[in-house]
């Protein structure tokens, strides 16, 4: 029992010490975004599988490695740059950099930078076209932060992953590609706008009003359903042009009416709870969806 007694505070130690060690490592890796990251990754690897006609390359599992390092350094830089900001936003505030858990914030940066610049080397053997819309993508996420150009700039930054699965697989630029591209382009509003309107009370608190909080709910939720229906319609138009079957067709339509009647039910509430609907129906649930339905309607044809 004396042995027991003695040996017990150690042990507690011993644990507490892991335990520690493992919260900082954690806090690492979330300053990478892993949920962002994963989606990035995930539509992707699915445009290189479309690329492909279902039959990758044995350069698919570089692609994939590419793709991690890219999008992981992107978002651990956006992750960065936001962090005073994030620090003033109760959404935000217990974000690693932004609660000082890492400290000073320059200590990630080397993290940050080495995985920028391994994703871009590995871009640049897969194809020269992959590393320069690694490198727009990048700066894309590093310029303008919060600012009126964000949308536009997420709009690059979001589409770069796709380019960089595309032309890695097959370095040819067509429609189906073109439609890819759009069907994000036309995906980021919904998904960044919802979330500044879910938050909106948060974001002017911190002194943030630019486009769209500087116009009305009623104004940015008609917006969001207005561009709600041209997902539907980008969607539908990619089943054409992207010579997909029925597998696609029922899964966009499914998804591209979901996306509608959240919308609707937005336009008619205003509310920030049915804003908040809309942005987490919009990430993984719609995009990264409708991403591996075009990869399996590929896969299984």
């Amino acid at each position: 029992m004396g042995a027991s007694r003695q040996n017990s505070p150690r042990g507690d130690s011993g644990l507490s010490i892991v335990f520690k060690r493992q919260y900082f490592i954690w806090d690492y890796v979330s300053i990478l975004k892993p949920k962002e990251t994963s989606l990035l990754v995930f539509i992707g690897a699915c445009s290189g599988l479309i690329a492909s006609g279902g039959l990758p390359s044995g350069s698919f599992g570089l692609l994939l490695i590419t793709l991690i390092l890219g999008s992981a350094g992107s978002n651990g830089l956006t992750n960065y740059l936001d962090r005073d900001v994030d620090a003033k936003m109760v959404r935000t505030m217990g974000r690693a950099l932004a609660a000082g858990r890492i400290s000073p914030p320059r200590k990630a940066l080397p993290l940050i930078i080495g995985l920028i610049i391994g994703g871009l080397a590995l871009a640049w053997v897969l194809h020269p076209l992959c590393f320069v819309f690694g490198l727009i993508g990048v700066i894309a996420s590093g310029v303008w932060r919060k600012t009126l150009t964000c949308t536009f700039l997420g709009i690059i930054a979001g589409c770069s992953p796709v380019l960089i699965g595309w032309f890695a697989m097959k370095p040819v630029f067509d429609t189906q590609i073109l439609f890819l591209c759009l069907l994000v382009a036309i995906w980021t509003p919904v998904h960044v706008w919802s979330v500044m309107i879910a938050n909106r009370t948060d974001y002017l608190r911190t002194g943030l009003s630019y486009f769209p909080l500087n116009l009305s709910d009623k104004a940015v939720v008609r917006m969001l359903f207005i561009l709600s229906i041209c997902l539907y319609l980008t969607s539908l138009s990619l089943y054409v042009v992207g010579h997909f079957h029925l597998l696609y067709l029922v899964m966009s339509s499914v998804l591209g009416l979901l996306m509608l009647s959240a919308n609707a039910i937005l336009l008619h509430s205003t509310t920030s709870d049915a804003a908040w609907r809309v942005y987490k129906l919009s990430a993984f649930p719609y995009l990264g969806i409708i991403f591996l339905s075009m990869a399996l309607d590929i896969l299984l044809s």
